[in-house]
This record gives structure tokens, C-alpha cells and sequence, in this order.
């Protein structure tokens, strides 16, 4: 993990680089336990995870603190990161040239962690993660297949598949701009517990 930190702080190939140094923000790697069941993937940085370095700590990432007690998690079990690693300006969508630039350091990530599951928040998280584990033909719209789980496997350093499942869930920030789906979240989350 220091490796790919050390290698996003001088990612000048990345369109968000001068951005992000203009403004003296941080790259946002991730944070949690490297040993983690449940690896949460989401978009991009937002603003306060740019300024602290530090991966959902805003009002969405409240939420999802929530979100872990209410399946009897604590943060500290999980490991929780981006796809791509840098904020984009204004907290726009990550492009499809910044997912594919940033997404490697997202697989290595995986290799290292070697979660059981692998819950993505957001749409951009869940088509990239859904495509990269074969699970192509299951793509669907958010909204048709929030709160499943799919079967694959990724190949670990020795080459070998390891089984993998994916959650995919709505992005917690969707209940800030929409109160009705704080409950619609928590139980999206209920097929989480099984594995914390």
C-alpha cells in the first residue's frame, strides 16, 4: 500500500495531478484493515477526502459509518477506498480515461487485500468492478440490481482463483439528496452481515 501511495503522490500522467497539487490536495488511497472480509469501492474523492487524504469523511461518509453499525461492523474491519484517486473538479463524475488510468492501482489493491467481497458504491464503481470480474452479462442499471450479490473469483499473485463476491449498492451520498433512501441503504446492507 505505501508503494501505490508513493506512486500516486507523483502520478503526473494523470489528468487530476495539476488540479490536485494547485490546490494542495491529497491522493486518496484508502484506509481500513489490510486483512478485511468487506472491501468498500467507491468513485472518486470528494472534497474533504481530497483536503484530508482520508477516503469517505464527509457527510457520505458518516452515512456509511452508519450504514457499517447497522450490520454490527466497526470501520476499522473493512477497507474502504476509490476507484479513482484523486478528486475531480467540482465533484464531478471520474471519466472513463480516469478510471481506466486510475483502476490499477484499484486491482492491485484487491491482490493485496484479497477480500471474500468486494461491495461497490455507486454506479461508475459498480460497472468498472462488475467488467472487471467477468460479471459482464449481469450489468444492469443501479436501480434494477442494488443490494444483489454476484459470484466470481479474481487471480491472486500465485495465479490461482480465489472466490469473490460482489455487492453492489447505491452511493451513500444518494441518501443526503434523497431521505428516502436512508432505508432503502440499510437494507441493501442486510446481505452484508452474512460476511462481516
Amino acid at each position: 500500500m505505501k508503494a501505490i501511495r508513493d506512486e500516486l503522490l507523483v502520478f503526473e500522467q494523470s489528468p487530476l495531478y495539476e488540479y490536485r497539487t494547485a490546490n494542495k490536495y491529497f491522493p486518496v488511497v484508502g484506509e481500513g484493515s489490510h486483512d478485511a472480509a468487506i472491501m468498500f469501492v467507491g468513485e472518486a474523492p470528494g472534497l474533504n477526502e481530497a483536503k484530508t487524504g482520508k477516503p469517505f469523511c464527509g457527510a457520505a461518509g458518516k452515512f456509511l459509518t452508519e450504514l457499517f453499525e447497522s450490520i454490527g461492523v466497526k470501520r476499522e474491519q473493512v477497507y474502504v477506498t476509490n476507484i479513482v484517486k484523486d478528486r475531480p473538479p467540482e465533484n464531478r463524475d471520474p471519466t472513463p480515461e480516469e478510471i481506466a488510468l486510475y483502476s490499477p492501482f484499484l486491482d492491485r489493491q484487491v491482490k493485496i487485500i484479497q477480500p471474500k467481497v468486494i461491495a461497490t458504491l455507486g454506479r461508475h464503481s459498480m460497472g468498472y468492478v462488475m467488467r472487471r470480474y467477468d460479471l459482464d452479462l449481469e450489468l444492469d442499471a443501479i436501480s434494477k440490481i442494488h443490494g444483489k450479490s454476484f459470484e466470481t473469483a479474481f487471480i491472486d499473485d500465485d495465479n490461482k482463483p480465489q472466490p469473490l463476491t460482489i455487492v453492489t449498492l447505491y452511493h451513500p451520498a444518494s441518501a443526503l439528496y434523497n431521505g428516502g433512501m436512508r432505508e432503502t441503504h440499510k437494507k441493501d446492507f442486510e446481505i452484508l452481515r452474512k460476511y462481516a
